[in-house]
């Protein structure tokens, strides 16, 4: 296959600490036949080999001087995120390629986040053993993890660099080219316990035409889901698994965050929410369970996930975190509600079953939106239930319908 010799790799490293393992990378690229750009933002001392990218024409530079470390970092760090995503819109970045330790990985890293989902990114990242959430958040960040330090050459580091570079040149070499979709799009969250209902509304639609794109709803997958919303992928979402929300309010680790929903309101595509997997907040082993919450009613998923049935209190600060948020915006939603349960385990004779708990998260929402009651459905089956997968589905599809 012939290469595309009109676009570059960016191989990006702070030049005054890490320039020979960056070039090191650089060459390997071009002797495969890439053209490579080889960025420099370092933002202590001089480059010790020399950039296609100087550092002076990504950030003012004179600010350093005056800067902690870290502020120096932010200042760079904004300057290559502007430059890159320049790049990329102007059809001249074919992929990207990073390596450094925490700070060099906290200064590149947000940079590749900008650029979209499918281009080609690789962070070599001695971070990338630990707790890389922050730094991939919810973009296709490939981390490698060096084993050494990333601080010179050696019969080790030339030897994960040479499989970096190799993934890198892989990944352009043989590119996957999909046929263009023509179907419809929708995004849909589900967790372990909504799992039934999700498949039974995933096999549905797809007998339709429509694309589904599956969430975990652990934080992450609903920030995922809200920035292939904003990028404009997704042609309308059924926000079935909102436990996130429980774990924002309550202090659980799977939180997407304050702004949750936000983008899904914004975009005005049809927006179906109900109240899956709300009768939980996540926790990891049991023993990390918080001093606050070890008399309540814990039940262990597995080793690493403990889950906390959620109370009246918190359902119906639940519900007005919902309707708060709903009752701004007068984009295409509706929620439907299963008044039989919630997830596989509140159903009767099972660990979480808690009437009292769902009906204060229902009544808390209604209440929150009596002026637009009728967009709030309740359905008396359990979520599980396949006539309540029917149901979201009906739905959902007539409300596409009326925005067409």
């Amino acid at each position: 296959m012939k290469k595309d010799t009109s676009k570059s790799v960016y191989c990006i490293a702070t030049l005054d600490t890490k320039g020979p393992d960056a070039k090191f990378v650089a060459d390997l690229l071009k002797k495969w036949g890439h053209r490579v750009v080889l960025v420099d933002v370092g933002t202590q001392n001089p480059p010790t080999v020399f950039p296609d990218q100087l550092r002076d024409t990504l950030a003012d530079t004179s600010l350093f001087a005056n800067q902690s470390r870290a502020e120096a970092i932010e200042t760079m760090s904004a300057g290559l995120t502007k430059f890159l995503v320049q790049e990329e819109k102007g059809g001249r970045l074919a992929g990207v390629i990073g390596m450094g330790g925490s700070g060099g990985t906290a200064l590149i890293c947000p940079a590749f986040r900008a650029l979209s989902i499918g281009i080609p990114k690789i962070m070599i990242s001695t971070v990338a053993s630990g707790d890389t959430k922050p730094h991939v958040g919810t973009s296709n960040i490939f981390m490698v993890f060096p084993v050494v330090d990333v601080a010179g050459l050696n019969r080790v580091s030339r030897l994960i660099y040479a499989e970096a570079a190799g993934a890198m040149a892989g990944m352009l070499d043989h590119p996957f080219s999909q046929e263009t979709q023509k179907g419809k799009t929708v995004g849909i969250t589900m967790f372990g316990v909504t799992t039934i209902c999700v498949t039974q509304i995933r096999l549905l639609l797809e007998k339709l035409g429509w694309e589904c794109f599956i969430f975990h709803a652990t934080g992450t997958g609903g920030r995922a889901m809200e920035s292939l919303v904003s990028s404009g992928l997704l042609d309308g979402v059924i926000d079935l698994t909102t436990t996130e929300i429980a774990d924002e309010i309550v202090g659980g680790i799977f939180p997407a965050g304050p702004d949750r929903m936000d983008a899904i309101l914004k975009a005005g595509i049809p927006y179906i929410l109900s109240s899956g997997a709300m009768d939980m907040v996540n926790f990891g082993p049991i023993e990390s369970v918080p001093a606050q919450f070890k008399h309540r009613k814990l039940h262990k998923h597995n080793n690493q996930i403990t889950l906390m049935r959620t109370t009246v209190e918190e359902n119906q600060l639940a519900g007005r975190w919902i309707s708060t948020k709903l009752a701004k915006k007068k984009s295409p939603w509706k929620v439907i509600l299963p008044m039989g349960g919630v997830s596989a385990l509140d159903a009767p004779g099972m660990p979480f079953e808690d009437q009292k708990a769902n009906v204060a998260f229902v009544e808390s929402l209604e209440s929150g939106l009596e002026s637009l009651s009728g967009r709030v459905v309740r359905d008396q089956r359990h979520i599980n239930d396949p006539g309540f997968a029917q149901a979201v589905v009906s739905l959902f599809l007539e409300m596409y319908e009326q925005g067409k």
